[in-house]
């Protein structure tokens, strides 16, 4: 019997990302639980930052819980990309980052599930 690979942080977290739809936002709080990491939301995060981009994930799709993107400079240019990206799907961003979570947030089958 071959022994089981075990799938990193990271994978788990870019295999959540990767079910977003097109238009849709998730929190990182709400892809730590998915994965079965509840409090991991900065580490999700980080997770995410590993990425190379350009990328095919939706990493893009990923905001914080206030709905907010984090306009800083140590994010290297990767705030305005993912700004002009969820623009492309049609989600509102204002000067300050701000976006209607409300409106576009992705509820997975087994949130929604949780909450019937």
């Amino acid at each position: 019997m071959e022994p089981m690979k075990e799938t990193s942080f990271d994978q788990r977290a870019y295999q959540q990302v990767a079910r977003i739809p097109f238009g849709q936002l998730a929190t990182y709080g709400q892809i730590a639980e998915l994965m079965g990491e509840w409090g991991c939301a900065r580490q999700v995060g980080w997770a995410l930052r590993r990425l190379p981009l350009p990328s095919p994930l939706p990493w893009h799709r990923v905001v914080n819980a206030q709905g907010r993107l984090a306009m800083t400079l140590s994010r290297q240019g990767s705030d305005w990309i993912q700004r002009d990206l969820l623009l492309a799907e049609g989600i509102a961003v204002d000067h300050q980052g701000r976006l209607p979570l409300h409106r576009h947030r992705w509820r997975s089958e087994c949130q929604s599930e949780q909450q019937s």
